[in-house]
């Protein structure tokens, strides 16, 4: 077996043909745009195809550096904080709760699956929160911080493989089902988006003239100059709540100091040009998205699922049915039946099944395709990447005891 480690930059640039790789097929095969697949996620699977074609016909195992891939998901979610107005985030507070009481319950729903199907199929104990909300929920982060407790409580030597299995697994069913998913509801429901929207995420790919002449090398520095200032800040910020013993993830405060800034620096110096939604702060947060996806997804080694077994497989898929059913029957329904509705349908399943990147990519690619929705890219990752994660902790320190 050869090993091959492809650097930083090469990566990066790699991760950018990917993208076009995809775009093009979205183009070229009709579905996969009527589906609302992301563009990054037609071309990563395939990339990440290639790379187990490599690994199982010519033996080279293929890993890519994935340093900027971070950042990017900073610059994302800066992004969608200084697109958030104060009064969006009042008006967002009744659909913020019943989102995250639709989310609670659906982290017990999935445990509880997730214990009937290792019942059901004579799986050691420990499996139950790999086959749940630890890996699908929570992801590959979770699982790893999880998987030695788990291993040494129950003795399970592979929990670590089982469980970064069924995460990379979920990660590629959510990001397959969400855009199918609320492509169903909006042509079921007869649903469409603004027709004059203000920019968040997911520039149209033909853009109306209102928006025309916001975009420039100024507008582009001025963008990416608050955006690093915010990060920075955030790091800062990031450093002295680790050392009172509260633990978050970057991104998240990024995504609150964004929100923080946005909401004071217009009010207390009017004069300054903020980039509150402008196409130049929208093209940034999808070129970070795009990219960051694309090289997540093409970074997947897929032959990682070959010891999976159908077991699991099996588990999996009972799970991604009852996901659907419950976006559908109880999401969208509590939610509101509205276009605001579908994109959180679309959002969900990276909650459920995948990570937030993942929802957030499916929500992009059902506003590029039907119009903007400002809300919901800035209620669900509250829901998934903060609120959600210390309920993942309590649910599963129970299953582990």
């Amino acid at each position: 077996m050869t090993s091959v480690q492809v650097p930083g930059l090469l990566s990066f640039t790699i991760a950018i043909v990917v993208f076009f790789i995809g775009a093009g097929l979205n183009r070229a095969i009709k579905p996969l745009r009527a589906w609302n697949i992301p563009e990054p996620v037609t071309g990563g699977l395939l990339a990440a195809a290639a790379t187990l074609v490599a690994y199982g016909v010519f033996r080279i195992e293929i890993s890519f550096s994935l340093e900027a891939r971070d950042m990017l998901l900073l610059y994302f979610f800066t992004g969608i904080g200084l697109n958030a107005r104060l009064d969006d985030l009042i008006s967002g507070g009744r659909p913020f709760l019943v989102l995250l009481a639709l989310t609670l319950v659906y982290l017990v729903v999935q445990n509880l699956i997730a214990a009937g199907g290792v019942a059901a199929l004579g799986l050691p104990a420990g499996m139950t929160p790999l086959l749940g909300s630890a890996a699908l929920i929570g992801g590959h982060g979770t699982t790893i911080a999880w998987a030695p407790i788990i291993a040494d409580r129950f003795g399970l030597s592979n929990a670590l493989e089982a469980g970064i299995a069924t995460a990379t697994l979920g990660l590629v069913v959510a990001s397959l089902v969400g855009g199918p998913t609320a492509g169903f509801l909006i042509r079921r429901h007869a649903l469409a988006g603004p027709k004059e929207p203000d920019l968040v995420v997911g520039v149209p790919d033909d853009p109306v003239d209102k928006f025309a002449d916001d975009l420039n090398h100024i507008t582009l520095l001025r963008t990416l100059l608050v955006l690093n200032v915010a990060i920075l800040i955030g790091y800062g910020l990031d450093e002295i709540i680790g050392e009172s013993g509260v633990k978050l993830p970057l991104f998240v405060v990024c995504l609150l100091v964004g929100i923080v800034l946005t909401n004071t620096v217009p009010r207390f110096l009017p004069g300054v040009r903020w980039p509150t939604r402008t196409r130049a702060l929208a093209l940034m947060s999808d070129l970070s998205l795009n990219v960051f996806l694309a090289m997540s997804l093409m970074s997947m080694q897929l032959w990682t699922l070959g010891g999976l077994g159908l077991a699991l497989v099996a588990v999996l898929a009972v799970q991604t049915i009852a996901a659907v059913a419950y976006i559908v029957l109880a999401v969208f329904p509590l939610m509101g039946r509205n276009y605001e509705a579908a994109v959180i349908a679309a959002g969900f399943t990276g909650i459920s099944l995948g990570a937030t990147p993942t929802a957030i990519a499916n929500m992009t690619a059902v506003t590029k395709l039907h119009g903007a929705c400002a809300r919901a890219f800035i209620i669900l990752p509250l829901v998934s990447a903060f609120f959600i994660d210390i309920a993942n902790a309590v649910a599963i320190g129970f299953l582990v005891r």
